[in-house]
């Protein structure tokens, strides 16, 4: 099957699914071709079955902002052409879905029928989707989609309640290559940032308010205020200069570290004691499950889809959003001595349960049913 993928080629999570997805297809004989704005991120190695398009935008004085969505619409079209794809598969609603929906029909008029799956990540829905000017085309687009999947099974109910939407959503969730994603040996990293031996927090996201980054380090004050610890922020956003701030209001900032963006965020995780998620939202918690497989327990927020990836009292701990009290009294828990080795084993093994080669199977099962679906169904309009 040859397959258009369709994605953000940046570290955002629907990215990392999305160039992940396509890179195990692509081992297992698909024919998978990226087709997006840049090389994504993830893209990091050749195989003869994957493939690269550009998404050229075409810049004119008229156009204040380039019509970046009608560029994309008219590359899909060139390469189904060009290529033979099979399916188009579209990862984040907007505005993707939409592109992939008016470049279907651009095709249909050439006498080419091609399916198109959308799958939902999150802001997609919860916070871009519902605003006013996005939710007629977003509602149209899921709806128009042949197949639809949701990363969580709280982000199915999600895009039910706040949109009318008629198709069926799939769930599938997100997953993690064990084979990259696994505790490596660090020691040395580990000495160098801790050479006393304290506990090392870590907390990865991309610094926006959702994030909730200052309970991160409220958190880590309060599991400091107690026990020798240092705390690794890794990437980077809007909010970065308001918690580097807040580090020294604190009189923290000699135990925390900005890492800023970085490619290997698996070595990082890899010398870590404990993981910090205390999002506003979550419609599934990658960056959680990334830490879990490299025996990183976690301190979350209750919010989202975190709820069907954590096992409180096994994999870590979730509280309120906002209870940095509950996150604190959690953390020094799992940090101690006798609790700490179960509390890996229990996140790994949770870890376990999505891995990409779990995962991968449903969606190469439900590739062939739209596939085949979409295909009777043409053939019934035929007669």
């Amino acid at each position: 099957m040859k397959i258009g993928i369709v994605c953000y080629p940046t570290y955002g999570g629907s990215g990392v699914v999305a160039t992940e997805l396509g890179k195990a297809l692509a081992q297992n004989g698909y024919q998978v071709h990226f087709i997006t704005s840049a090389q994504p991120q993830r893209l990091d190695y050749l195989n003869e079955n994957l493939f690269y398009h550009e998404v050229d935008v075409f810049n004119y004085a008229l156009f204040q902002y380039p019509p970046y969505e009608l560029a994309l619409a008219s590359k899909m079209v060139g390469v189904v052409e060009n290529e033979g794809l099979d399916l188009l598969h579209v990862h984040y609603a907007i505005p993707h879905a939409s592109a992939a929906i008016f470049a279907r029909s651009i095709l249909a008029s050439k006498g080419i029928n091609i399916p198109v799956i959308t799958t939902l990540h999150g802001t997609d829905i919860t916070l871009v989707g519902k605003n006013a000017s996005y939710e007629p085309v977003v509602t149209y687009s899921i709806n128009q989609s042949d197949g639809v999947t949701a990363v969580s099974d709280n982000l199915r109910q999600e895009t039910y309640s706040q949109f009318d939407i008629s198709r069926h959503i799939e769930v599938i969730p997100n997953f993690i290559d064990l084979s990259r994603f696994k505790k490596q040996n660090k020691n040395h990293f580990k000495t160098a940032i801790c050479p006393h031996g304290e506990k090392l927090i870590v907390h990865t996201s991309n610094f926006r308010k959702v994030k909730r980054i200052e309970d991160v380090v409220l958190t880590f004050a309060n599991i400091r205020n107690h026990i020798p610890a240092k705390l690794l922020l890794v990437g980077d956003g809007p909010e970065r200069a308001k918690i580097e701030q807040l580090t020294r209001d604190l009189d923290v900032q000699h135990d925390v570290r900005f890492l800023g963006k970085i490619d290997v965020v698996e070595e990082v995780l890899s010398v870590a004691d404990l993981f910090l998620m205390p999002s506003e939202k979550e419609s599934f918690g990658l960056a959680a499950l990334e830490a879990m497989s490299c025996e990183v327990p976690i301190i979350s927020s209750n919010t989202g889809g975190l709820p069907e990836l954590q096992i409180n009292g096994v994999t870590g701990f979730m509280s309120n959003v906002g209870d940095v009290a509950d996150m604190s009294k959690n953390a020094l828990t799992i940090l101690a001595e006798g609790n700490l080795a179960r509390f890996k084993e229990g996140a790994l093994n949770r870890a376990k349960e999505f891995d990409i080669t779990n995962i991968l199977p449903l969606y190469q099962n439900f590739y062939t049913k739209v596939v085949e679906e979409h295909a009777a169904l043409h053939q019934t309009e035929k007669r």
